[in-house]
């Protein structure tokens, strides 16, 4: 049996330029989803929805967001252009992690906007314990409200991550991490 934190403890993002085929399956990715949206959920909201971005409809996706990004960064230099271009294409599999905020609730938005990004990091996690890979992104257009608009999301809602799941075409190195005494203090009173 393995240690019961191993997962956690092998936890790491794989570059969404580095995932590719195979994806989950329909059953895989449908079991991935329904464990993603066990997250904390003060006052039973439901602050958060997913976007599921594949095939024809995920490329359709890029092509309008690199074209509104062109548009309203015209100087870009050649390779973040090309970056544009491309940046739903490589992983088969992207959910747009959506939280939907009632700021007349009596939950902060704060603890709103945390359940919906439980949910983003659950699908990273999530898609470990499978053997896939997954990154979690937000890039411009979690932030621009005429990409929300492509998205159709309503006034009330926003990108949390695009999280990206595919099978990783390389071994991705673990990067440094803080040494738990760096972060960690006692409060005493």
């Amino acid at each position: 049996m393995s240690h019961p934190l191993s997962l956690l403890q092998q936890r790491h993002s794989v570059p969404s330029r580095q995932l590719g085929e195979p994806a989950p399956d329909e059953a895989q990715l449908h079991a991935l989803l329904e464990a993603a949206i066990r997250v904390p959920d003060h006052g039973k909201l439901v602050p958060y929805r997913l976007i599921l971005l594949q095939g024809a409809a995920k490329l359709a996706l890029n092509d309008r967001l690199a074209a509104l990004s062109l548009r309203l960064h015209p100087d870009l230099p050649e390779s973040k252009r090309e970056k544009e271009r491309t940046r739903y294409v490589s992983a088969p599999v992207v959910v747009a992690v959506i939280s939907r905020l009632d700021p007349s609730s009596k939950v902060p938005v704060i603890e709103q906007q945390l359940s919906a990004g439980c949910v983003a990091y659950n699908l990273l996690l999530g898609a470990g314990a499978m053997g896939y890979g997954a990154q979690w992104l937000t890039g411009w257009a979690a932030y621009d409200r005429e990409a929300a608009s492509i998205l159709g999301l309503a006034q009330n809602e926003q990108v949390i991550g695009f999280v990206h799941i595919g099978t990783p075409h390389i071994d991705v190195p673990d990067r440094d991490r803080p040494a738990l005494a760096d972060v960690l203090s006692t409060w005493t009173p």
